[in-house]
């Protein structure tokens, strides 16, 4: 596996930025390490280091973050919602890791927590980066049941549990891009390469039994980038949160792909 950006790596050690110092008397404190970056200020990033008192803070990062925005500095900038992982939004790059923020629990990171946004896309602020390309890319596999024949009168398109369990998995995905931000050909080619959410969100229709236009979804993916950049490097698999296999997804539409011509 390729590794992702770690908070260890050099050009982040010397990154100036301001200390926040635990409240006296704290005896369990943990050190995160947060980037900051307001493109519209004109000022460069940097690195703020926050001391937190793990006995006065929730187990998750997201408490840290929490606690961080509420307490200490009302402008540090991240997404979250349902502190459930199921929606996505907290996702970010935690101690090298792409993961949700609310899933992931303070006590599994060993040392200082080095905390950035998702790798190689845009930065609107702090954590948040900009997915406007990701959503597009997403929106292009067009992912929703395509059909030709009316639906039967007096009941739902049907399918067999064989055929359901196909696409219980894909159906699972929260687009949360941990997967798509940890893989090294869409940063080099997000521009053209769909990469691992979008493409197992086109498998999640390729396989639905219920679909009609399977040829068509083929069709649009048959391209030396929107496909073929993925070279099985697994990051997307091993960076999932909800343990899906995007890596499996693709591979299965390049066999699908095979077999159509011959």
């Amino acid at each position: 596996m390729v590794a992702l950006t770690l908070p260890e790596n050099s050009r982040y050690k010397d990154m100036p930025g301001r200390v926040h110092k635990a409240p006296a008397g704290a005896r369990r404190v943990k050190t995160f390490r947060i980037y900051r970056f307001d493109p519209s200020s004109g000022e460069r990033p940097r690195l703020d280091t926050f001391e937190i008192d793990l006995d006065a803070c929730g187990p998750m990062v997201l408490d840290a973050l929490l606690k961080i925005k509420n307490e200490v500095d009302s402008t540090l900038t991240f997404r979250r919602s349902c502190r459930e992982g199921i929606c996505g939004s907290c996702a970010m790059n935690i101690d090298g890791k792409n993961g949700l923020a609310c899933t992931t629990a303070i006590g599994d990171c060993k040392g200082d927590v080095g905390i950035f946004p998702l790798p190689h896309m845009p930065v609107i602020k702090d954590l948040i980066p900009d997915l406007t390309n990701f959503y597009a890319q997403y929106a292009s596999v067009k992912p929703w049941l395509q059909t030709r024949t009316p639906a039967p009168p007096d009941r739902e398109r049907l399918q067999s549990k064989e055929d359901q369990e196909k696409i219980d998995g894909p159906s699972a995905c929260i687009l949360c891009a941990c997967c798509s931000t940890s893989c090294p050909s869409y940063w080099w080619n997000s521009d053209r390469y769909l990469g691992p959410a979008a493409l197992l969100a086109s498998y999640r229709w390729i396989v639905d039994s219920r679909d009609e236009a399977t040829g068509e979804r083929l069709d649009m993916l048959e391209d030396p980038f929107r496909l073929y950049r993925c070279h099985t490097i697994m990051n997307c698999t091993e960076a999932c949160p909800k343990d899906l296999n995007p890596a499996r997804a693709i591979a299965d539409i390049k066999r699908l792909m095979v077999e159509r011509r011959h």
